[in-house]
């Protein structure tokens, strides 16, 4: 692996994470503004990553979600989670400490 370290290169040794176990496809950036939208549904239905590249040097890649979660699962996801203390509906100061109540 090959890491960047103000602007040097520092060889750390092989080490291959999940998308680098087979050669990643490259597409240059002028192609993949072009195609955006087709290259993003073929990521997600492949699986299959794409490293967009600019004068052949990687400036990103497209990856697949590792997880698609229901819309909506977020709800009530909190539940039980706060605990309210002390009373929520008083206002926090008495009306005459508002400056904006002043005469």
């Amino acid at each position: 692996m090959q890491v960047i370290v103000n602007d040097h290169y520092a060889d750390h040794g092989t080490i291959r994470g999940p998308f680098e176990r087979e050669s990643m496809e490259e597409v240059a950036i002028s192609e993949f503004k072009a195609k955006c939208l087709a290259l993003l549904e073929r990521v997600r239905s492949t699986k299959k990553p794409i490293r967009v590249t600019r004068f052949g040097k990687p400036v990103a890649e497209v990856i697949p979600p590792t997880s698609v979660q229901e819309r909506g699962s977020w709800i009530g996801s909190m539940k039980h989670s706060l605990k309210i203390t002390g009373d929520i509906i008083s206002p926090a100061n008495d009306a005459d400490e508002w400056e904006v109540l002043r005469d």
